[in-house]
């Protein structure tokens, strides 16, 4: 069982409460615009870290972590991208990538909307979990915290760190 904290578009800053909600977590796994190398730094120092650039991204971030991320968590294929879209609004990319490789996962960030939902026309979980910054339009700052089992996807909790 590997509990895992989602996050995404924190864009330089880091509430201290994301410690807090994550520290029965395995793993963080974060989608994209850190922001800078500080952030990347301060959750390695917590967690073992996954992650893929975003568009705000500088070269510190891009050097140490690629655009598209695959992998397997237990027995789920995960598959992360920034800028992906949701169903059924993928785009180009995302929507060829998730049919090639089929992940169970398609974690994406970008949009500053918290969104899972299922895509039964590719039999997908789609994650966003929205953004933990204060850059954006966003009103509230979200992250995920789920449970992968084996090829169970559970528990899944919508986490509010309040107002932008």
């Amino acid at each position: 069982m590997t509990t895992i904290g989602l996050i995404s578009d924190t864009h330089d800053f880091l509430d201290d409460a994301v410690f807090k909600h994550f520290a029965n977590c395995d793993e963080v796994w974060h989608a994209g615009d850190f922001g800078t190398a500080a952030i990347a730094d301060a959750l390695k120092a917590f967690k073992p870290l996954r992650g893929v650039y975003g568009n705000i991204d500088g070269s510190d971030i891009r050097s140490e972590f690629p655009e598209l991320l695959q992998w397997i968590c237990e027995e789920v294929n995960v598959m992360m991208l920034h800028i992906g879209g949701y169903p059924p609004k993928y785009n180009a990319k995302s929507k060829l990538l998730i049919q090639q490789n089929h992940p169970q996962i398609f974690i994406s960030g970008h949009s500053h909307i918290l969104k899972v939902m299922y895509d039964n026309s590719l039999s997908c979980l789609h994650m966003n979990p929205g953004a933990a910054g204060k850059q954006g339009w966003h009103a509230v700052r979200t992250l995920i915290r789920f449970v992968i089992d084996g090829k169970d996807i559970r528990d899944c909790e919508i986490i509010e760190l309040g107002k932008r």
